[in-house]
């Protein structure tokens, strides 16, 4: 991250406020604050990640695995219980996304259910949409196959399994 000095003394006076205003926090704020200050390179980049950035086509793609999901489940509700009985409702739950490997789509996931109230049949379950393994690459296949079906909205259970096994 490159900052001129004037933006290091003011992002420096933030961390000094705020190590103030909250002492349970001072000694991280503390240490933000001297790395600021001194521009030590390697952990400036630390800031990099407390600021994180999703581009609109990532937006876009976890919006569009979140209404997958949402069309599965709205297509399992169509179902008669004999074709209900074909597909692992467990599987309908949207997990998420991994908090270790993927903080940056858990954390717009948790900003679309909370503050846009997109989704709120959604269960956030024990783990709050942190599926707890790197979950992009599947739901990518998962995407791929869902898209390719005639009713994306009025899915078969043959439909169902075949994106889940995608």
């Amino acid at each position: 991250m490159e900052m001129t000095n004037a933006q290091r003394l003011i992002l420096s006076n933030q961390y000094y406020l705020m190590s103030k205003l909250t002492p349970e926090n001072q000694a991280k704020y503390e240490r933000l604050q001297t790395i600021v200050e001194r521009g030590y390179g390697l952990q400036m980049r630390e800031l990099d990640k407390e600021f994180g950035k999703i581009s609109e086509q990532e937006c876009r793609e976890v919006i569009d695995i979140m209404e997958m999901y949402h069309a599965m489940q709205e297509s399992f509700k169509m179902l008669n219980a004999n074709d209900q009985t074909q597909v692992d409702q467990r599987r309908l739950q949207f997990l998420g996304f991994d908090i270790a490997s993927e903080a940056q789509l858990v954390n717009y996931v948790r900003f679309l259910t909370e503050s846009e109230g997109l989704y709120p049949h959604f269960e956030k379950a024990d783990h709050h949409f942190n599926s707890q393994i790197a979950m992009l690459d599947k739901y990518r296949r998962m995407l791929t196959t869902w898209r390719n079906c005639p009713r994306q909205y009025h899915l078969s259970p043959t439909e169902i399994s075949q994106i889940f096994s995608a």
